[in-house]
């Protein structure tokens, strides 16, 4: 089983989430993770809240987490289905992802994006495809 330190390694890869985005992977397990997002001025629409292409990128990176950190094969996204419930009134943004059904070419996730106040920002489901390709980490000493 991968380290945290592997997991976080791999995902670092995903450039856009961590480096542009901020995205920053708290846990993960087989099937499940829980990923935050510090909210900063730069991830405000011009009604002073959350953008939803942010909230839609935590909750998306989240899903890659949580489908293949545990696993051999790489699992890719095939369609979201994300309802904006509230705007968000706290300072940091979380999304946990769940699976909900994982077959043999095919996964299905849900995933809950609260904020730091508990209020119930959006909610995401994620049909995925589970690839023939295998999930690579790089050696660590």
């Amino acid at each position: 089983m991968p380290t945290m330190d592997e997991i976080r390694g791999l995902f670092s890869q995903d450039r856009f989430a961590t480096e542009v985005v901020g995205v920053e992977i708290v846990s993960a397990q087989p099937g499940h993770a829980l990923c935050s997002l510090k909210l900063r001025g730069d991830h405000m629409n011009a009604a002073g809240i959350p953008q939803g292409g942010a909230i839609f990128t935590l909750a998306d990176f989240t899903f890659a987490v949580s489908a293949n950190a545990y696993s051999d094969r790489i699992s890719v996204s095939m369609q979201h289905d994300i309802t904006y419930l509230s705007p968000a009134r706290g300072r940091t943004l979380f999304a946990e992802s769940q699976c909900i059904r994982c077959g043999h070419n095919t996964c299905f996730y849900k995933v809950d994006i609260t904020d730091d106040l508990g209020t119930q920002v959006a909610f995401m489901t994620v049909n995925g495809y589970v690839t023939s390709h295998p999930v690579k980490y790089e050696k660590t000493s």
